[in-house]
């Protein structure tokens, strides 16, 4: 048993010593670490005459971050394709705006009044009300 355990040693050995051989890791292709090139150094951009903004003043900006964040998110109303407008001419609607999808939202759309009535009906919880029950016939 001892002869077989020096022997595994002696062979785990011979086959770590052939590994760093001149023929193993010292001649294979990898990048130089001594051929590295100097960055160019870093500019100062040009001065483009922009202040800092005065605490209290208004801030000159286009539009409001949520308009910004759609338009970025969106890109605006996008073309319709040749189905959606054939749909809309077929029903009369081949006028519609073109982002109407964009501001169905929004709350200066104008809206048909449901009523007090349909909203209560929508407000309603599910199931059989106190007035009125659901039967299957059997």
């Amino acid at each position: 048993m001892r002869i077989v355990k020096i022997a595994l040693a002696a062979s785990a050995t011979t086959l770590i010593l052939a590994g760093c051989s001149s023929g193993g890791i010292a001649n294979r292709d990898r990048p130089d670490e001594f051929a590295v090139s100097r960055s160019r150094p870093l500019v100062i951009p040009p001065d483009f005459a922009l202040a800092p903004p005065r605490p209290g003043e208004a801030v000159p900006q286009g539009a409001d971050a949520r308009t910004q964040a759609l338009e970025a998110l969106f890109g605006g109303p996008a073309p319709r394709s040749d189905s959606e407008r054939q749909m809309l001419n077929e029903a009369g609607r081949g006028s519609a705006a073109l982002g109407a999808r964009s501001v169905a939202g929004d709350p200066n759309t104008v809206v048909v009044d449901k009523g007090a009535t349909t909203q209560t009906i929508l407000a309603a919880p599910a199931g059989a009300g106190r007035d009125a029950t659901v039967a299957t016939p059997q």
